[in-house]
């Protein structure tokens, strides 16, 4: 509905439940140059009386009630803000509301509301997304902040819709202000993407380091939402230094607070977070280095009295950072920065000569300010108990007794922070006790940093305990943690005799015995709680066979005179005093993580893999290290893994990690359509539109059917509409620059187009000159005149050179040829040094002398032609209604000849061949949201001679697939075939999948394990995977293809199940469990293409 000069005016029903009607206007309402259309806008009430209104545009609009008792004076609409492009709005609680995109990021707005006169409107209505972005840290600031964000229309225009009385444009009316406090990244809708090489990237990489330097560039959103995202598979630090340390076993940085800078005022008002570290802990193979933080890093070695004759286990801060404590294998020492102040030797007490106790020593260590957890070879442990009021330590006698039959496997401590610690809370008497804090302030005598600690203790058998700590109360128990269950419940089970632990221990390993030689155990375990003081604490466990467990804690509400025993049963509880104090509230749900972070544990290897961060680039989480380092970062309470390829000093790049892959989006102020990536100059051509407003009577004498010289109906404009504007689309082709280290992309220079000219099509392409024999590399470009339906359709094929000239912008790009040609140019592509050309219906294959295009062989394609795919000789296009066709160039006769296709009737979306060694297939996307896989096999008596293309797979994707990327898939360790490729496939939504070929023996393998597991596995609000992943043909006649394509979605749920139900499966199948995910990890390092 365009509101300028108003004869009707249509109110939507939802205002007041039914429609009204207004045929006549009173004369005096006053006239606006406000002009609004309302089709396809969403609304929300923001209060009783206002509305607000988000348009097409994405401008929000507010319409206020001005009303006096039961009678509506007027409806007055003002301009009030500039937003994403909304796919609805909807307001949650009393002040906010939420701003949901599918061609932008989403965005979560605060709003508030004063009174102020609609002559100040304009300018009490701000968006205070600035001083919200103020009041954090800069990080935090970078991490949420979204291109999206909504700004500041400079215009107060008011329209007063229904006057009973004359508008006063002093009147009291309502002003709102605005401020965006959260966004969600959309990197939808994917139109194109390409992959170019990153800005930091290592030239020398070779293998997964390699592909690692290349990222992944699509055009994503519409409109201003339009930009360039940048994704990125694993993550790739921006290097600082690089040093050489031959048998480095562990690296740790200490803080450090003087005597003189504890006690100084400035001292205490310095955040933790803002202090730099004092030392760097370097453990080698047969020594320790020590290296001071100043301006640069100095060895420091010899002048301090850190352990240095031998390995480092650990290191770290206590009270309060005045002390560094180091960890070696047979003592502990406190240092006052690089003075030594008290040594610990740690022997093993009550040790057994025929034991080898005595030989013990230390094996793993986790450090909670004042504690110390040391946990030593033999499976005992000792905790080490630190004095704040002296800075000493000294080792409790309250630990946990040895257990020769069950030794403990791994344990580690945990710090519940906060005033009100979450664990607290999960106990039955949480309102009786205040929790281990207590304990520490009578030990230490001084109030300690308010929270609880406890400690995670796993033994071989698979029990895993929490416990209190000093007191060593246990409070929570697991039985059988390796098996993987998906959720953990607090099962109490006493002190146990010991042929009671060689039964649990005996049925523990009675699950394996399908699998000879299985025997998994914890290796590493640790808790950790990241979010402030409304998070929930993460557990992690990393098992012998490389498997990684991760949990999250909720709250559950149970029966409070219920315990649950072994084996599942539920009895009441008789002894109150024992089971009161326990965390029977608490429950653990499993958290999928992505098996690319597998890796088995060396025999006799020890170290730390799982290594907290609270503030690197803004981010916390933890560091899993490794021969396949990722990072496990937490954003909203969820975890995010990203993959890293390489490990030196480094600093994190500008990307957004609270995403599958990390993005980053360039706003364009446009709509991208395409995409292309020179590598050679290491630049990016795109085509981009942005709408422009012109006068109509500019806009209509361009749509002249330029052969009749005739105008089209509105010829005779009437003087007042002549001065309208009208929005048209602009296209031009934009040269972009990659940001380099420290940099921001960069437009180099454009190729602007003529009027109602749209870029379609842009390609770079290699083409032979015939006259001097050799290679050019040229920009194409194909248009298409948009001049309505009643002139005959032209494209015109622009090639152009691109060359880097950093001194004059207008030097980079050179037109070297133009050509107008019948029908819009659809698709392009370079066959063996031609040009082959989609001009609307036809495919023309054209030469280049240096000076122009000749057109020698030719095609006729059925209606209109959307891609073009070649690979050697061979060519694949795709039809908008007749599927694909797959010729077949012959050099000898200059001959275009057809050799197959598929006779169905399909919509195409997108095409793209899809290479396994010698086995070549065609991949095409259609509107129904399917992807089909077909083969030419001319020996097949289905194949009519071959004329026909037989279907290989197909597969029911849920989302149009706009664009196939074929990227070569790295070797494995059961396949070292490197002429193998897989396809990236982007869609309208923003997802990005992957189709990749399989070898025979485990497509087998993984095929039955899938049919497994739509039984096994709970369906998702009850859907069924296998009728989702069918073919959809809307009705249409359709043949159903061969069952050969496997649905990893579902497969990955496999680890996801208890290890019992893991081991059953597999030997259903004929299998063992070890082989299937070897298969799985495997398909995952295949393809690991960025």
């Amino acid at each position: 509905m365009a509101i300028d000069k108003l004869q009707v005016i249509i109110l939507p029903s939802w205002l007041n439940g039914i429609s009204v009607l207004v045929t006549s206007i009173c004369s005096e309402m006053p006239r606006s140059n406000i002009d609004v259309e309302l089709d396809s806008a969403h609304a929300t009430w923001i209060s009783s009386d206002v509305a607000l209104f988000s348009t097409k545009t994405g401008n929000l609009l507010l319409l206020s009630l001005v009303y006096d008792g039961r009678t509506v004076q007027r409806l007055e609409l003002s301009k009030s803000k500039a937003s994403s492009l909304a796919s609805c709005i909807s307001t949650v609680g009393d002040a906010f509301f939420f701003l949901g995109s599918r061609l932008g990021d989403s965005l979560l707005v605060q709003f508030s509301c004063g009174l102020a006169s609609s002559s100040s409107i304009s300018r009490s209505v701000k968006d205070e997304a600035g001083e919200v972005e103020a009041e954090t840290p800069a990080a935090k600031r970078l991490r949420r902040a979204s291109s999206d964000i909504s700004q500041d229309v400079v215009s107060g225009e008011e329209l007063s819709l229904y006057n009973s009385t004359p508008n006063n444009s002093d009147s009291s009316q309502k002003a709102f202000s605005f401020a965006v406090r959260d966004s969600l990244v959309n990197v939808g809708p994917l139109k194109d993407f390409t992959s170019g090489l990153r800005s930091n990237a290592d030239l020398n990489a070779t293998g997964v380091a390699k592909q690692s330097n290349y990222e992944l560039v699509g055009c994503s959103g519409h409109g201003k939402n339009g930009s360039l995202c940048v994704l990125q598979q694993s993550i790739r630090p921006e290097q600082i230094t690089e040093v050489e340390l031959a048998g480095c076993k562990g690296i740790w940085t200490v803080y450090h607070k003087g005597s003189r800078s504890h006690a100084s005022e400035s001292a205490k008002l310095v955040p933790d977070e803002d202090e730099y570290h004092a030392y760097l802990i370097i453990s080698l193979q047969s020594r320790t280095m020590v290296l001071e933080t100043a301006d640069t890093l100095g060895e420091v070695t010899e002048s301090v009295d850190y352990f240095v004759d031998g390995c480092t286990i650990s290191a770290g801060n206590l009270f309060g950072r005045r002390r560094v404590v180091q960890v070696y294998a047979r003592g502990v020492r406190i240092l006052d920065g690089g003075y030594m102040t008290q040594e610990l030797c740690i022997e093993v007490p009550n040790a057994d000569a025929s034991s080898g106790s005595d030989n013990a020593v230390v094996s793993t260590v986790s450090i909670v300010d004042p504690y110390v957890l040391l946990k030593m070879t033999d499976g005992s442990i000792q905790l080490i108990v630190g004095d704040p009021a002296t800075c000493t330590v000294a080792i409790n006698s309250a630990t946990i007794s040895p257990s020769f039959a069950d030794p403990i496997a791994a344990c580690s401590l945990y710090h519940d922070k906060g005033p009100d610690p979450w664990l607290r809370k999960t106990s039955t008497d949480a309102w009786l006790s205040t929790g281990a804090a207590d304990d520490l302030e009578v030990t230490d005598g001084s109030p300690q940093d308010q929270g609880d600690i406890y400690c995670v203790i796993c033994r071989e058998s698979g029990r895993l305990d929490l416990f209190e700590v000093p007191s060593f109360r246990c409070v929570f128990s697991i039985d059988k943690f390796t098996s993987g269950k998906n959720i953990l419940v607090d099962t109490y089970l006493p002190d146990l005799p010991s042929d009671a632990q060689r039964t649990v221990k005996e049925e523990t390993s009675e699950g394996d015995k399908q699998e000879s030689g299985q025997n998994m155990k914890v290796i590493e375990i640790a808790m950790q709680k990241w979010s402030g003081q409304y998070g929930r604490p993460f557990l992690f466990g990393i098992l012998s066979d490389g498997t990684i467990l991760c949990y999250h804690a909720y709250f559950y509400e149970g029966q409070d005179n219920m315990v649950k025993m072994e084996g599942g049963s539920m009895v009441e509880n008789a002894v109150n005093s024992i089971s009161t104090s326990r965390l029977r509230n608490l429950r653990f749900t499993r958290v999928f993580l992505d098996s690319l972070t597998r890796e088995e544990a060396e025999a006799g290897a020890s170290g730390q893999r799982i290594v907290n961060f609270s503030n690197i680039g803004g981010y916390q989480g933890a560091f899993l290290a490794g021969t396949r380092p990722a990072w496990l970062m937490v954003c909203r309470e969820r975890l995010r893994l990203h993959p890293q390829g390489f490990l030196k000093i480094c600093q994190l790049p500008s990307l957004n990690y609270d995403n599958d892959w990390p993005v980053k989006k360039i706003p364009l102020r446009g709509t991208p359509h395409q995409i292309t990536y020179f590598a050679e100059k290491n630049l990016y051509a795109l085509i981009v539109s942005f709408p422009v407003s012109r006068p109509v009577s500019q806009v209509l004498p361009s749509l002249v059917d330029q052969d009749n010289n005739h105008l089209t109906e509105g010829d005779n404009i009437i003087s007042e509409d002549a001065h309208k504007s009208y929005a048209v689309d602009e296209f031009e082709v934009r040269i972009l620059e990659p940001a380099k280290s420290g940099s921001q992309w960069e437009a180099r220079a454009s190729v602007p187009l003529q009027t109602s000219e749209n870029a379609i099509s842009v390609r770079i392409v290699t083409l032979l000159n015939t006259s001097t024999k050799e290679n050019e590399t040229l920009l194409a470009i194909g248009t298409a005149y948009v001049q309505g339906e009643d002139v005959a359709a032209r494209g015109r094929i622009i090639l152009a050179s691109i060359k880097q000239d950093s001194n004059n912008s207008d030097n980079w790009v050179n037109e070297v040829y133009s050509k107008e040609l019948k029908g819009a140019i659809s698709s392009l592509a370079s066959l063996q040094g031609h040009l082959l050309i989609a001009a609307g219906s036809k495919i023309i294959l054209h030469q280049w002398n240096g000076e122009e295009l000749n057109g020698f062989a030719f095609y006729d394609a059925p209606h209109y032609v959307v891609s073009l795919n070649i690979v050697k000789k061979f060519i694949l296009f795709g039809d908008i209604h007749k599927s694909i066709y797959f010729l077949n160039w012959k050099e000898e006769g200059a001959q275009l000849s057809l050799l197959a296709k598929d006779f169905g009737s399909l919509n195409c979306y997108a095409t793209e061949f899809l290479i396994d060694g010698t086995t070549l297939s065609l991949v095409v996307s259609d509107d129904q949201k399917n992807i089909q896989i077909f083969y030419y096999a001319p020996k097949s008596m289905e194949s009519w001679k071959g004329q026909k293309l037989l279907p290989r797979a197909e597969f029911h994707v849920g989302a149009h697939v706009s664009k196939f990327l074929r990227l070569q898939m790295l070797p494995t360790s059961l396949s070292d075939r490197t002429n193998r490729y897989a396809l990236l496939c982007g869609t309208l939504d923003g997802s990005i999948g992957c189709v990749a070929p399989l070898d025979e023996l485990t497509f087998r393998r993984l095929q039955t394990l899938q049919r497994k597991l739509v039984d096994v596995v709970p369906h998702v609000a009850g859907l069924n995977p296998r009728a989702f992943r069918r073919f959809r043909s809307n009705g249409n006649a359709h043949r159903p293809g061969p069952d050969n394509i496997v649905d990893c979605e579902l497969l990955r749920y496999y680890e996801m199940l208890p290890l019992d139900d893991q081991l059953e499966i597999a030997h259903q199948i004929g299998t063992t469990r070890s082989q299937i995910l070897i298969n799985l990890n495997d398909l995952n390092v295949g393809t690991s293409f960025l």
